[in-house]
């Protein structure tokens, strides 16, 4: 073991936190987002923990055709739809429902009729609304047009009831009111436009647990799933469990001087006679290059602050004068000890993208 970098994925805490959303929206269809191979986490690694969502939902086909070779055999939604007739043979084949939100997706439906009389799946299609966030929807002069001629689709192929869909744009904000684009305002928008006996999909992980009321009849959580916060709240205060641990080790301790400095460009310079210590880990692993000075790594039972520019395959932290921490030490950079939310925020970014950015040489455990 060259270097001793993990990163331990609990699918455990995956199935946890799924109970936990659930619970919050008892009458809800839950839909588990699993898109970007499950958040980073890898969808071998936690399909286990995913046996109590309703449906699970993505944006690539090949890993929908993963999950179905996995043993999924419940539904999935493909986020951004089909764009061509390839795309909806295989849609089809792997018996995926999917979005709508344009123009040229309704061409291309009504183009391949034929083939969806005669398939026997039939897909239930997700029409989505652009109702302020303006990145996919329809918008609101498109939208009547629209429903009717996706009523037209459905009723010539004997598909299911669709649903109306729309995402929300500020549903983690720490005051739903004072935001320009509103949970509300976009609740109402597409309540107004949905036809009667049409479900409705709105809420993603920030609704689901700080506006349930808003969030529909079927939701799809995302983030909340792998314990990481959306709101303004901390994961751990909204109950969730962290899926994935970073951890590493000591690899060598510095005596260093008042005065002296470390690490690349000499950003961080002791203050007082202190030890540093080098841990196994860098932005080669995925951990933030741009980290300030002071971030937390979590060091032998207790927080440390990061001392210096991180380098492609190391960090340093500054472990006080009094130090006995020796090689061999267990390092947390982020998990049950350390929120991977507080090393975003420090970072200037957000939990989603460290849990993504974790890269390949990084071997992956399954267990806390």
């Amino acid at each position: 073991m060259p270097r001793p970098i993990r990163a331990h994925i609990d699918p455990q805490a995956v199935s946890f936190n799924i109970e936990n959303l659930k619970k919050r929206m008892p009458d809800a269809t839950c839909m588990a987002v699993v898109k970007a191979d499950g958040y980073g986490h890898g969808l071998s690694r936690i399909f286990t923990g995913l046996a109590n969502a309703d449906a699970l939902a993505l944006l690539e086909l090949d890993r929908a055709g993963r999950l179905r070779e996995m043993g999924w055999s419940k539904p999935i939604l493909l986020l951004e739809g089909c764009f061509d007739k390839p795309d909806i043979e295989q849609a089809l084949a792997l018996r995926c429902d999917w979005v709508i939100h344009n123009q040229q997706q309704l061409a291309v439906l009504n183009s391949v009729l034929p083939l969806l009389r005669h398939t026997e799946f039939k897909p239930t299609f997700y029409l989505k609304l652009n109702t302020g966030m303006n990145r996919l929807g329809f918008d609101k002069g498109q939208t009547q047009a629209a429903i009717a001629s996706l009523t037209d689709i459905v009723a010539a192929i004997g598909a299911p009831t669709p649903v109306m869909m729309t995402h929300f744009a500020n549903a983690d904000a720490s005051d739903l009111h004072d935001t320009a684009v509103s949970p509300a305002h976009q609740h109402a928008r597409l309540m107004d436009a949905k036809p009667p006996h049409w479900k409705a999909c709105l809420g993603n992980s920030a609704a689901i647990l700080n506006c349930p009321d808003l969030a529909g009849d079927i939701v799809r959580p995302g983030i909340a799933i792998y314990g990481a916060s959306c709101g303004p709240h901390s994961a751990a205060d909204y109950g969730l469990r962290a899926v994935m641990s970073l951890k590493s080790e000591v690899i060598a301790v510095q005596s260093v001087k008042k005065g002296q400095y470390a690490g690349y460009g000499s950003r961080w310079q002791a203050r007082q006679d202190t030890v540093i210590g080098v841990i196994a880990c860098g932005y080669a692993d995925g951990y933030p290059r741009h980290a300030p000075d002071g971030t937390p790594v979590w060091v032998q039972g207790r927080r440390y602050p990061l001392a210096g520019r991180v380098s492609m395959d190391m960090m340093t932290v500054d472990l006080g004068p009094a130090s006995e921490i020796k090689p061999g030490a267990p390092v947390e950079l982020w998990g049950n000890h350390l929120p991977v939310d507080e090393i975003a925020s420090a970072s200037g970014t957000i939990g989603y993208e460290l849990l993504c950015a974790v890269t390949p040489r990084v071997p992956c455990l399954i267990g806390s």
